[in-house]
């Protein structure tokens, strides 16, 4: 008989990292085929703007979180509970307390860690005490293990397991890029102050008043930075000729802007930062990236092969890498195939599925 593992993690709505990968996983038919497996979605809330804050029907959802997570505990009895674990902060308090009663069966538990953070607020009291109670006996799923130091305080090594990133291959068809046009830089993420979106505007300027022939498409959700803000800004640069900001996209659409763009640029310093998929995306469609080293952006883009690696904030450093790429398309070109290279070696679904496959299995050894 399969053994069963009860699956907490993430799924859309909202849109993010974590929650994309909860989604691969919550279809995989390897691990859904291998175990007996039941999901139930960790999130509390639609919107990332609301992420972050509290709410009466953030605090329902979180009580029907409590008591569906309790009740398939003892029903569905399973050998070992897969938990997509916040590192920090509200998210990490609301995880506890679900810990908490998931360890009332003590069945073993295995935390997929799709942020960071732990390491900042380690030296708090109460934070310090739970960090030790959580992660007491657990095992730790990484993304990288240059992710290692965030929790080395509380986790031996020995019991950590490292487990990149994958991404399904687009079903999409290219279109072929018309030539003697203005090169195509793109920016996708939701619209988050830490993910660099003013820097990227101040560079974008930089570039114009450098009479660079450029077009820059900003794409992504609302998230600290309103749609009326980045607009405002884009034109008090004066930029509206050269950068426009056109929303989330999904699917096709998403697909339609990766497949124009010459150039994909991530210029974030977000705290929490650590395998940011649309990296993955980027390499997937031949995409020079220009990021810079938060989390373990480097083990994703190899300066001077796939892209470049531009200091955090750093306008000037941005401004001239893309100014580079603008002007060499040969580089584009071949730090274009080599992204692509990478990405079918170690980033597919395939690469993905089988690798937390052999951790799951590994758990009951």
């Amino acid at each position: 008989m399969a053994e069963k593992i009860l699956l907490i993690l993430h799924y859309p709505p909202p849109v993010h990292g974590a929650s994309m990968v909860g989604n691969y996983i919550k279809q995989s038919d390897k691990i859904n085929s291998f175990f007996n497996t039941k999901y139930i979605n960790l999130g509390t809330t639609k919107s990332i703007k609301n992420t972050k804050k509290i709410t009466g029907n953030k605090l329902i959802h979180f009580f029907r979180l409590i008591v569906t997570c309790t009740t398939t505990n003892f029903v569905f009895k399973p050998d070992l509970i897969y938990l997509t674990l916040s590192s920090n902060g509200i998210g990490f308090y609301k995880d506890a307390i679900l810990v908490f009663l998931l360890k009332l069966r003590r069945v073993k538990l295995i935390y997929h860690l799709h942020n960071k953070g732990v390491k900042e607020r380690q030296h708090r009291t109460v934070d310090n005490w739970l960090y030790k109670w959580v992660f007491k006996r657990g095992e730790v799923i990484l993304l990288s293990k240059k992710l290692y130091p965030d929790i080395e305080r509380y986790v031996a090594e020995n019991r950590v397991n490292y487990c990149p990133n994958g991404i399904p291959e687009t079903n999409f068809e290219s279109d072929p890029k018309e030539k003697n046009q203005p090169t195509e830089i793109l920016f996708l993420s939701n619209l988050i102050k830490s993910k660099g979106v003013i820097e990227l505007l101040e560079a974008c300027k930089t570039l114009e008043d450098n009479g660079v022939d450029f077009r820059c498409t900003l794409v992504g959700s609302e998230g600290d930075i309103s749609n009326h803000e980045v607009n405002e800004t884009i034109k008090s640069y004066g930029l509206l000729k050269k950068v426009e900001y056109v929303g989330k996209k999904y699917g096709k659409e998403k697909h339609q802007f990766f497949n124009k763009a010459d150039i994909f640029v991530f210029p974030t310093y977000y705290p929490n930062e650590c395998f940011p998929l649309v990296l993955l995306e980027a390499l997937q469609y031949s995409l020079p990236v220009v990021t810079t080293n938060e989390g373990a952006i480097e083990e994703i883009i190899d300066h001077n092969q796939n892209g470049f690696i531009v200091e955090k904030k750093n306008v000037l450093d941005l401004a001239e890498r893309l100014e580079f790429l603008t002007q060499n398309p040969e580089v584009r070109a071949s730090f274009g195939q080599n992204g692509l290279l990478k990405y079918r070696k170690c980033y597919t679904i395939e690469v993905f599925e089988d690798k937390l496959l052999s951790i799951l299995r590994a758990q009951f050894n």
